[in-house]
């Protein structure tokens, strides 16, 4: 997997880290044990997390900081993560999708970072990095239209797929996804992102008959 970053994102955010990795998977329904561990977390943060805790995060904070560097204003379009801890936060718990999904949503909520995930075989082409442009087509997950001006986006050969905010339902995880990809944008350094991946593949490995392929960093 290499995902090359264009020039202007990358000297924009100098700090810019990308690591991830491609997992074989199973996706159904999240059973029972994976739902009570589930709800076992998500009370933990709940208990702990207050509006003001989320923005100090170091990882939320350096997602935001990032946002406001590429002029997006990071109050109307929140980093996944943020959004999701702050519905922690608010005593509304976590959607329930697929136990993929639901892995790296409470990946994502411990960790402060927004993960983006994809059904790899969706993606078509090689893979880049770069800056919204205005009035790039984009149909996010939930959210119909979205708008990716100066957001980081992810594009394939067919246009932009995925960004820290939302990503699109042309590489949404289904029923169907065999193979799953996972990537974790950081500022941080390695460290960090790679407790992140390993947290999130154990998982993956007792609730999704998950098997590591590959682990890539950029």
């Amino acid at each position: 997997m290499k995902i090359t970053i264009d020039a202007k994102l990358k000297e924009t955010l100098p700090g810019l880290i990308l690591g991830g990795f491609i997992v074989d998977v199973k996706v159904n329904e999240p059973q029972a044990d994976l739902l009570s561990l589930l709800d076992d977390e998500v009370k933990k943060l709940e208990s702990v997390h207050t509006p003001e805790s989320i923005r100090e995060m170091s990882t939320v904070k350096a997602n935001k900081n990032a946002y406001r560097a590429l002029g997006k204003d990071p109050n109307r379009y929140r980093p996944a993560a943020e959004a999701l801890l702050r519905r922690v936060a608010n005593g509304k718990g976590l959607y329930h999708i697929n136990n993929v999904v639901d892995i790296l949503n409470l990946t994502s909520v411990k960790t402060g970072f927004s993960i983006c995930g994809y059904n790899y075989k969706a993606i078509e082409g090689e893979v880049s990095m770069g800056i919204g442009e205005e009035n790039e087509p984009y149909q996010g997950i939930g959210r119909g239209d979205v708008n990716i001006e100066k957001l980081p986006v992810f594009r394939d050969a067919r246009g932009a797929f995925g960004n820290p905010t939302s990503d699109s339902t042309r590489t949404m995880v289904t029923d169907d996804t065999a193979q799953f990809l996972m990537i974790i944008i950081g500022f941080e350094g390695k460290e960090p992102i790679n407790t992140a991946l390993d947290e999130a593949l154990a998982l993956l490995e007792r609730f999704a008959e998950g098997n590591e392929v590959e682990r890539f960093w950029m």
